[in-house]
């Protein structure tokens, strides 16, 4: 199979700075954003900027989307529900689905609706982009890890790889993507929580403090659950991971801390939330987490 056309589903940071890269590589006509029909109104005619330079985004409304090549799925956890059903139309026979969000349930979440032969299993990691109204900024675009969980997804990652190469999106193949999967978990699981709870930026994450000690607690509690559920990830993982923040800009923030600036709901049920839920099931103790859940949720019962 050729990739094509790709439709990307979500305008947010991940969304806008993987569409832009496509848009580069594949023009107007090979890529598309595709959206309900209030979001088309909001967004048709607007202008945005990605790192100063004005972009014109090409924007379909899903009741009018056709199905794509490659579906790309970028939207925050709380709104993936509500994405299930506007890539509907999207999503052909042939068609290959990509999730950029995090965590470690998304790519069952896609595989229960449209079938797990569709997928390829996605980490983004080591970037710095923050998206603030129309304004993306990054001094790092990262790159996305891809690889298969099943032999049937096998032929959608070297389809994709092939397309990556061609329209410039950076990407490395992973033979392990559960490890890698879990691993960004496990650091997403510390650094977006403890800047949304400490109101710092990735570099007040890695000075000596409490906001540096609970990262890591966090992170260790993700190593001890992955471990029950047959991950074999270890401090190697935590320590690579830290070593990837510090090459971001340290005044950038991730998502989560973003969602607080913004005062929107965050993603904490797919961070501490899942972890709470592991930690019922195997019973073990996490009170890193346990910290972090309940003081997002103060601070979002404060909007």
């Amino acid at each position: 199979m050729k990739i094509e056309k790709t439709a990307v589903i979500g305008m947010g940071a991940l969304g806008m700075l993987f569409g832009t890269c496509i848009l580069e590589g594949a023009g107007p006509d090979g890529m598309c954003y595709v959206m309900d029909e209030e979001r088309v109104r909001k967004y048709k005619d607007k202008t945005f900027y990605e790192n100063g330079k004005p972009r014109h985004m090409p924007i379909v409304a899903d009741s009018q989307a056709e199905p794509a090549d490659l579906v790309i799925v970028a939207v925050k956890y709380n709104s993936l529900p509500s994405a299930l059903d506007t890539m509907k139309n999207c999503v052909g026979e042939h068609t290959i689905i990509l999730s950029v969000m995090n965590g470690i349930t998304s790519e069952e979440i896609l595989a229960a609706r449209y079938g797990k032969e569709h997928l390829v299993y996605t980490v983004a990691q080591g970037m710095d982009a923050m998206k603030f109204g129309d304004k993306l900024t990054y001094t790092k675009r990262g790159e996305l890890r891809l690889g298969a969980k099943e032999a049937c997804q096998e032929e959608n990652v070297k389809a994709v790889c092939e397309y990556f190469d061609r329209v410039g999106v950076p990407y490395t193949k992973d033979a392990d993507i559960m490890r890698r999967l879990w691993g960004k978990f496990m650091l997403n699981v510390g650094v977006n929580q403890t800047c949304m709870v400490y109101e710092t930026t990735y570099h007040g994450c890695l000075i000596p403090g409490e906001p540096n000690r609970t990262m890591i607690a966090a992170m260790r509690e993700v190593i001890a659950l992955a471990r029950c559920e047959g991950i074999p990830i270890g401090e190697e993982d935590l320590n690579e991971y830290i070593d990837i923040l510090g090459t971001l800009s340290p005044d950038g923030m991730p998502s989560m801390r973003q969602d607080g600036v913004a005062k929107r709901p965050s993603e904490v049920e797919m961070f501490a939330g899942t972890v709470r839920e592991l930690a019922r099931k195997h019973g073990i103790y996490v009170p890193a987490n346990d910290f972090l859940y309940e003081r997002v949720k103060e601070m979002e019962a404060e909007y």
